[in-house]
């Protein structure tokens, strides 16, 4: 197909050793290549678009597609796209004068257009294109200029991974470009037609020219054919196999998209996730950066081993990578969805984040709109918005944890809940206990439960008082109650096993003890010689004589600090300790302080009964109990 005149030439760059560069540092992820070689393919074909758009080409624009082959016996995978086309200088300057840019040089012949025309025909060979020797020993180019007249001939360039290439003319007819890549011997798993297939799905699945790979077999309806039961005949056509969705739904207008139109791209996007989202934000800026996406609200499970890279990264509809971080704050990548941004800076690869102002006011943005979004929620539908509550708690409560501007929004709309299922925010509950549950210093405490099944009997002498009780029972809820405690100085967190029920709200009163100073001794002895003192700090209350003779509690600061260890090692580790307090006023406690004979074994059942009420009594010291009552039970 080329005539017998071949141009040699050298790549122009620093040094001999660009091919080894690119192949090790300049690409992280070897797979990439084929987004790159699409990408601009893709970028050729949006250029002839912008140039016919501009009254710059006249000519015939017919099928745009590009198509992607593979052919497994020749070892080759070939990208053609029917776009803007290079003549002889052009591919001299941009495939191997690598300093030159060609998106610098086409941009500045549209300096006075407006920013989306711009943008529309940014994308040149360069570097990227230098990506397709990571996994090939030779690459071809065979290309044409849409341009009439002067040299119209096609152009073919070659070359095998060295800086040498060569240049001849080539007889192809048609306009656009067909980039040949050699797969090399090391980069074979390229030559599936399932991994080309992926890799397609993976990063090409939203670009905006329809991507052809292959064929695929359907089935159709035969127009005015019907069987004996009326239903249409069918037949099976093979037709093209489009990889991707050129309009994506976060490329239309919020306003024309309906609520089945989102959860239906949801689905698209995440096939192996069966429920349905919650709800979502469509995100749209292009002042002072330029932003498009959608944010979906998942169902997010009881636990802290979240799945995260759900969220997306593009540019210009071009995949770029699922870790976002940097990108978004941490807590909002528990969200799924998409991110469209030409703002966001890349590495050669475009897939390497790099420190930038825009990535902190797109960071921002995205905070202030996810607020914005459960604010109107809120205020609009309270009752839904509290169904949801569930699901959506763990993600509000790690923003307002870890993002102080969305603490601030998060305390308009964060619910508390109680053991009876009832909702406030912060404020609204507040003034709830502010009337009866203030310690001596003014303060309002919020008593909680982590499990009101587990704890329910502890709960029950507490609400008995009068006192509220919430529940807190995620993994998080320990580093929540701190960050509350910090924004509210005047209120802190007690855990219902914390201390008795009428301890728990130090409201400074005392209660005389039926109990003298000797008797408390011997009480307090007799109990520390019954457990291990390394656990247990045995002390005597002043109690009521209606409340539990024997409680043990778990001091709140240390219970904090152990479970927050579970989640982070950077805590250390914190040893089980417990407070076993006696109440010096219960009728027991008093005979056990004047029963020399039995009073030892009074105190052993009481101290596991205290067990048993914090599950903490297992094993043999279980089984021995259980004989223990029996007996108790036949005397």
């Amino acid at each position: 197909m080329e005539n017998e005149k071949i141009e040699t030439g050298k790549i122009n760059v620093q040094t001999e050793n660009i091919f080894p560069i690119i192949k090790k540092f300049l690409y992280t992820d070897q797979e990439i290549f084929l987004r790159e070689i699409v990408s601009n393919a893709v970028d050729a074909t949006q250029k002839l678009k912008t140039l016919a758009s501009l009254g710059k080409f006249s000519g015939e624009l017919g099928d745009l597609s590009i198509h992607v082959s593979l052919d497994k016996k020749n070892k080759t995978i070939t990208v053609s796209d029917r776009g803007i086309g290079m003549n002889h200088d052009e591919v001299i300057k941009y495939i191997t004068e690598i300093a030159f840019s060609g998106a610098e040089d086409f941009v500045s012949k549209f300096k006075n257009k407006s920013q989306s025309e711009v943008n529309a025909i940014i994308g040149h060979f360069g570097l990227g294109f230098y990506s397709a020797f990571m996994v090939s020993d030779k690459v071809e180019i065979i290309t044409k200029t849409y341009k009439l007249g002067g040299q119209t001939k096609a152009v073919h360039w070659e070359c095998d991974g060295k800086t040498e290439y060569s240049i001849s003319e080539s007889d192809k007819e048609d306009r656009g470009t067909d980039v040949i890549l050699h797969i090399s011997k090391d980069a074979s798993e390229y030559l599936d037609e399932y991994k080309i297939y992926s890799l397609l799905k993976k990063y090409c699945k939203f670009l905006p020219v329809p991507i052809i790979y292959g064929t695929e077999t359907v089935t159709e309806n035969i127009e005015n054919e019907f069987d004996d039961k009326g239903n249409p005949k069918t037949k099976e056509v093979t037709k093209p196999r489009v990889i991707n969705n050129t309009n994506p739904l976060w490329r239309r207008k919020p306003s024309e998209i309906t609520d089945e139109e989102y959860i239906k791209f949801y689905h698209e996007l995440y096939p192996s996730v069966y429920d349905d989202p919650l709800f979502y934000v469509h995100l749209s800026v292009d002042y002072p950066f330029n932003l498009t996406g959608i944010l979906y609200f998942p169902k997010i499970k009881k636990n802290m081993e979240v799945q995260r890279e759900k969220i997306q990264l593009y540019s210009n509809q071009v995949f770029v990578t699922d870790n976002v971080e940097g990108v978004v704050p941490e807590f909002l990548t528990l969200l799924h969805g998409v991110l469209d941004s030409p703002d966001v800076p890349l590495n050669v690869s475009r897939s390497s984040l790099q420190s930038d102002t825009n990535v902190k006011k797109i960071s921002n943005h995205i905070t202030k709109k996810v607020a914005d979004k459960l604010e109107d929620l809120f205020n609009t539908n309270r009752e839904e918005f509290e169904k949801k509550w569930d699901d959506i708690k763990l993600f509000i409560e790690w923003g307002m944890i870890s993002e102080p501007s969305f603490l601030e929004r998060g305390k308009k709309f964060c619910l508390l809940k109680n053991d009876k299922n009832c909702y406030f925010t912060i404020e609204e509950y507040k003034d709830k206990i502010k009337d009866i549950q203030k310690d001596k210093d003014e303060k309002l405490v919020a008593i909680y439960t982590t499990n009101a099944d587990d704890q329910y009997s502890f709960i029950e002498p507490v609400e008995a008082l009068g006192y509220d009780v919430l529940v807190l029972d995620e993994a998080i809820d320990g580093y929540f109650i701190n960050t509350l405690e910090r924004d509210n100085d005047k209120m802190t967190f007690v855990r219902v096993d914390a201390d008795v029920p009428s301890k728990l709200i130090n409201k400074g009163e005392e209660i005389p003890s039926k109990l003298n100073d000797d008797e408390k001794k011997t009480v307090k002895e007799l109990f520390e010689s019954l457990v291990d003192k390394g656990q247990y700090v045995v002390e005597t209350e002043n109690m009521g004589e209606s409340d539990i003779p024997l409680i043990i509690t778990r001091n709140e600061f240390m219970r904090r600090m152990k479970d927050m260890a579970r989640l982070d090692s950077g805590y250390g580790a914190f040893p089980d300790s417990y407070n076993l307090k006696v109440n010096t006023n219960h009728p027991l406690i008093v005979k056990i302080a004047e029963d020399k004979e039995h009073g030892a074994d009074l105190a052993e059942q009481l101290i596991d009964l205290a067990k048993l009420q914090q599950n903490i009594l297992t094993g043999e010291k279980l089984s021995k109990f259980i004989k223990r009552s029996v007996e108790i039970l036949e005397k």
